[in-house]
C-alpha cells in the first residue's frame, strides 16, 4: 500500500472508530488471539500438550495449560503454597503435575481458570456455532456467549468483564510463551 493510500485511509479509520463502527472482528476476537496462536505454534513445534510457568514478578503464583490440539486451551493460574516444589517441577518439565496441583492444591481464593475452547484467544461471543469461552475466578464465572442479559449484567458490565479477562489471560499466555522460549 502506498504512503498516499495509507495517509488517506488513516482519517477514514479514525472516523469509523469514533463513530463506533469499528470492524466487529476486533471486538469479537480480543487481543489474546495472537498470543494464543503463538502458544499453540510453540506447543505444536515442541510436540507438547502442556506447559507451566511462574508468573512474572511473583514468587508463589504459577500458570499451567493443557492443550488439546486445534480444540482448546484449559489454563489455570493460582498462588501455590509450596513454590519451591512448583519451581522444581517446572525445571523437570512436569507440567501436567503443576496443572493438577494448581487446580486442586492452590491457595484458596487465588485460582483463575480460563476455557479457550478453540485455542484461539478469548472471543467476546462465539461465531459459527462455536462454544463460548469462559473465565472463572474465586468469586465469579463468566461465559462469553454475547448474552449479558442471561448473565444478569448490563452490556457495559459484560464488556468490562471481557476486558478484564483479556488482560488476565494475556498475562497468563505471555508467561507460558516466555517459559517455552526460555526452555528452547
Amino acid at each position: 500500500m502506498s504512503a498516499t493510500m495509507r495517509a488517506g485511509l488513516a482519517p477514514a479509520l479514525l472516523i469509523l472508530l469514533l463513530a463506533g463502527l469499528a470492524p466487529a472482528d476486533v471486538a469479537a476476537q480480543g487481543s489474546t488471539a495472537p498470543l494464543a496462536k503463538e502458544l499453540a505454534q510453540l506447543l505444536d513445534s515442541r510436540q507438547l500438550d502442556a506447559v507451566a510457568a511462574r508468573m512474572p514478578d511473583t514468587d508463589d503464583e504459577f500458570v499451567a495449560v493443557l492443550y488439546f490440539k486445534d480444540l482448546e486451551f484449559l489454563v489455570v493460574s493460582a498462588r501455590y503454597a509450596a513454590p519451591q516444589l512448583a519451581n522444581d517441577r517446572i525445571a523437570s518439565k512436569e507440567y501436567r503435575d503443576i496443572y493438577i496441583d494448581l487446580n486442586s492444591a492452590s491457595v484458596a481464593g487465588t485460582k483463575v481458570f480460563v476455557e479457550d475452547l478453540k485455542a484461539d484467544g478469548l472471543a467476546f461471543e462465539p461465531k459459527g456455532g462455536s462454544p463460548p469461552d469462559s473465565i472463572e475466578t474465586a468469586d465469579q464465572r463468566t461465559m462469553f456467549d454475547g448474552d449479558w442479559k442471561k448473565a444478569k449484567l448490563s452490556e457495559q458490565e459484560y464488556r468490562d468483564r471481557f476486558a478484564a479477562a483479556e488482560r488476565q489471560y494475556s498475562k497468563m499466555l505471555s508467561a507460558l510463551i516466555a517459559e517455552l522460549k526460555k526452555a528452547s
